[in-house]
């Protein structure tokens, strides 16, 4: 079965066929202002370099940052209300309480405390009142909002509470788009309700953007399935990417730490992925990259859905280079997509990193002849600031003393060297389309995030029965179930509760259904 594996960057439009697991083609084009054009021509000149027939192709996966950006740049967001099932408990801190003040504006502060939530073993605090619900949800219509979001204590641990407290708002607000908390965070209140508010807000969006890549698919004569890349490196059909754009979240690096896996091998390792104005910098355990283990943080609010532990540093290709003392500036600055027109090897005049590799002689890119009069000590010093930088960035990545390959993917690995921080340094063939490629090979999970009492069952029977629920979703998600198998499995024992309770979390992938 042919594949084809789409990464819609802010940039550039990455796309690649795949046939099993080896490359046919790779293309790179501009990304449009529009979802669908750039698309579209990426589909037809990655089909035409393939040689293979629309018909051919039995799956498309489409990697976006497209709802990301929205967060950040404040934009195409939808006023939504929130409902918390809390009463009498959790009315400390109200909802939106630590977000930023402009995002809280676009969003409106339209906040409800509800009877309702349970305990940590699934007993509910205190039954949910219809009546209650009913007067919330008709002023949330009297305002004219139309997108809500419900969260209630430890909810993932029950959800009852939640689907009914969402039928019943859904009765008063007839049409109204409602996103249930227990479907996106894990455990802790706060920050799943803010995830699940920010899913609530970008429901509209996700609703167009995704009818743009269902169509730019479909005028190229592709007829088979889409499906869009998760930030945990798995996929999700397009109906799921309606419901849930939040599960999109840097899915973009993800998809360069699975493509960086892939080409090079290795399963564990340290990927820096270059870009032109940034580096993304990840680790790969089993092949997929390393959670976070903590919140995370997107455009100034806290939440706590899977996402990888990734950081970034302001140096790319196309990042400015100032002779300064007592040692040259590289970055954060950067020419971003003019660089084919603004750098020095393309016949500009501004002096970025990819001509000092060029003139280094670790790139043959444009004319060299443009930066053959460059002086040598200053390209050796500038050369020494960006190897610099990026050893700081993997000795920040580091756990383990243990040697382990540094793998450099995107357009912009040109800047680094054979070894950095001590450490082998991989360029696999097809670098710069890693992320296309993350996303053509992506698979599908299951995941189970829940508490229990020791006091009825073992440990054993626990982590057994997380597993169980786990490989149910990820076969209902459309995974091959001889293909599955765990990449994560972990239990905190939790003290401060009573019971003998502990954390159990399991998570587990497989091979898309053909």
């Amino acid at each position: 079965m042919y594949r084809i594996g789409v990464d819609v960057g802010g940039t550039n439009t990455d796309a690649v066929v795949m046939k099993q697991r080896e490359v046919c083609a790779v293309v790179k084009v501009p990304t449009t202002a529009d979802v669908t054009g750039g698309l579209m021509q990426a589909l037809e000149e990655v089909l035409a370099a393939a040689a293979v027939a629309a018909g051919d192709i039995g799956l498309v996966v489409i990697g976006t940052t497209h709802f990301t950006n929205a967060v950040i740049e404040r934009r195409h967001l939808t006023p939504t209300a929130v409902v918390r099932l809390c009463l009498p408990a959790a009315q400390c801190l109200e909802p939106m309480a630590d977000w930023p003040a402009d995002l809280r504006a676009v969003i409106g502060e339209h906040a409800y405390l509800a009877a309702g939530g349970v305990e940590f073993d699934g007993t509910p605090i205190r039954p949910i009142d219809a009546a209650e619900l009913a007067r919330i949800g008709a002023d949330i219509r009297a305002r004219g909002i139309d997108s809500i979001a419900v969260a209630g204590i430890f909810s993932p641990v029950r959800d009852e509470l939640e689907r009914r407290a969402g039928e019943l708002l859904a009765a008063a607000c007839p049409g109204a788009s409602i996103t249930l908390s227990s479907s996106i965070g894990q455990l802790g209140l706060l920050e799943r309700e803010s995830a699940s508010i920010l899913n609530a807000a970008l429901l509209s969006l996700a609703r167009r953007t995704v009818a743009s890549l269902r169509e730019g698919v479909a005028r190229c004569g592709l007829s088979c399935p889409m499906f869009l890349s998760q930030n945990d490196g798995t996929l999700m059909d397009a109906a799921t990417a309606e419901r849930f754009p939040v599960l999109t979240f840097a899915s973009g690096p993800t998809n360069s730490m699975r493509g960086a896996a892939f080409l090079s091998g290795e399963s564990e390792a340290i990927v820096l992925d270059i870009g032109g104005t940034t580096t993304d910098v990840g680790v790969l355990h089993k092949a997929f990259p390393r959670q976070a283990s903590t919140t995370v943080d997107v455009g100034g609010v806290r939440t706590n859905f899977r996402m990888p532990d990734v950081f970034s540093l302001g140096l790319g290709g196309g990042s400015l280079v100032e002779d300064a003392a007592p040692a040259p500036r590289v970055g954060p600055r950067s020419v971003g997509f003019e660089i084919t027109r603004r750098a020095r090897v393309f016949g500009g005049d501004t002096l970025t990193a990819t001509d000092i590799a060029v003139a280094a002689g670790r790139a043959d890119i444009g004319r060299r002849e443009l930066v053959s009069g460059l002086d040598g000590a200053l390209v050796r010093r500038v050369e020494a600031v960006i190897e610099a930088k990026l050893a700081a960035a993997v000795e920040r990545a580091r756990t383990s003393p243990e040697p382990i390959p540094v793998i450099a993917v995107g357009g912009g690995s040109i800047l680094m060297p054979e070894r950095l921080a001590g450490l082998p340094v991989i360029r696999p063939p097809h670098f710069g389309a890693a992320n296309a490629i993350g996303a053509a090979i992506a698979q599908t999970s299951g995941e189970v995030d829940r508490i229990y009492s020791l006091e009825a069952m073992t440990r054993e029977a626990a982590l057994a029965d997380a597993e169980g629920e786990a490989r149910r979703k990820a076969t209902g998600a459309g995974a091959v179930p001889e293909s599955i198998i765990v990449t994560e499995r972990e239990d905190v024992p939790l003290a401060y509760l009573r019971g003998n309770a502990t954390r159990v979390r399991v998570k587990v992938v497989g091979e898309m259904r053909s």
